[in-house]
């Protein structure tokens, strides 16, 4: 069955970021994707100069209200990334809402994009539109740990930490959450990172992932915890691409959020594992690589995308 995807994020001309990071391995996955570029711009804004232009809220009204009078706004997911305008992320809610009553059934995928490291990169004003309307009707939420934080107000120092903050965010709507990142001791050295998934499963779930039942039949919330390789290189998009990669592997995988976060985390170990090798190639013997150098390897990770090879195991905790 033909699955359709509405993904509202940046375009770049050159490389790639926001819907040149989601759209390309959707594709290749089977989705079929249609993509409303919240900016245009020449390249990321990690490069020395960018030009282009931006969406407003009224100009991303038009272009949705143009897709309902051709009556084919029917959807199965949404995904969403990077803005930084309150009324535009206010418009992106109402358009969710409007396409949920359509189908209840639509799954609502959200990187809620607020910063990192103890410090935001999005103007103040996001932070309460986020958390009252945004987290409120999404489904899935890929949060690092600096934002799971700001949404709940609880600070993660252990591993209990991190599942009550999970807790909390599948309190305000959504029922998977996938913390990407986080400062949390890894079990395999210093070189590694540690993420967190939690699926809860109710009534009003919209994908079931594999619950675990006790013996009285009640059924509790299934998480894992991922551990990941660190890569000493700033990469732009990749973020892009792991909500893209969990909207696949979660779609393809509904009864088995270990497996669906082992196949997301594996395509980005490989996408980035290619990047940066190339990179380096073009940089030469002990030179950083530039921002152009380190543009994501995708095309050329296409077959990692379709089955990429488990390089990285989850391990299911309670």
């Amino acid at each position: 069955m033909e699955c359709r995807v509405l993904s509202i994020q940046s375009h770049v001309v050159r490389g790639y970021v926001g819907n040149k990071s989601a759209s390309f391995p959707l594709q290749v996955l089977g989705f079929e994707v249609d993509s409303i570029n919240s900016v245009q711009f020449s390249n990321h804004t990690g490069y020395s100069h960018w030009k282009g232009q931006v969406l407003t809220a009224d100009e991303l009204h038009v272009l949705y209200e143009g897709i309902k009078l051709n009556n084919v706004h029917q959807y199965d997911y949404v995904l969403t990334g990077y803005t930084r305008d309150t009324s535009f992320l206010e418009m992106v809610v109402d358009i969710v809402q409007e396409l949920k009553r359509a189908n209840p059934n639509l799954v609502y995928v959200c990187d809620p994009v607020l910063g990192d490291h103890g410090s935001m990169y999005v103007p103040q004003n996001l932070y309460p539109v986020y958390k009252n309307k945004v987290v409120p009707v999404a489904d899935i939420i890929t949060p690092n740990q600096f934002e799971a934080e700001l949404l709940t107000g609880k600070n993660i120092s252990t591993q209990k930490d991190a599942v009550e903050v999970m807790d909390l965010l599948h309190a305000m709507g959504p029922d998977t959450v996938v913390i990407t990142s986080s400062d949390l001791p890894p079990r395999l050295g210093d070189r590694f990172l540690v993420s967190l998934g939690s699926q809860r499963h109710g009534n009003d779930a919209k994908i079931f992932f594999r619950v675990q039942v006790r013996p009285d039949g009640s059924r509790t919330t299934q998480r894992v915890r991922i551990e990941v390789p660190k890569v000493d290189a700033v990469f732009v998009g990749t973020g892009d691409l792991f909500a893209a990669m969990l909207l696949a592997w979660t779609h393809h995988y509904p009864n088995d959020l270990k497996t669906a976060c082992e196949k997301t985390f594996s395509v980005m170990h490989h996408v980035i594992q290619r990047t940066i090798s190339y990179a380096h190639e073009l940089a030469g013997p002990g030179r950083r690589p530039s921002p152009p150098q380190l543009e994501l390897r995708m095309v050329q990770s296409k077959a990692d995308i379709e089955d990429p090879a488990i390089v990285t195991e989850a391990t299911v905790i309670s």
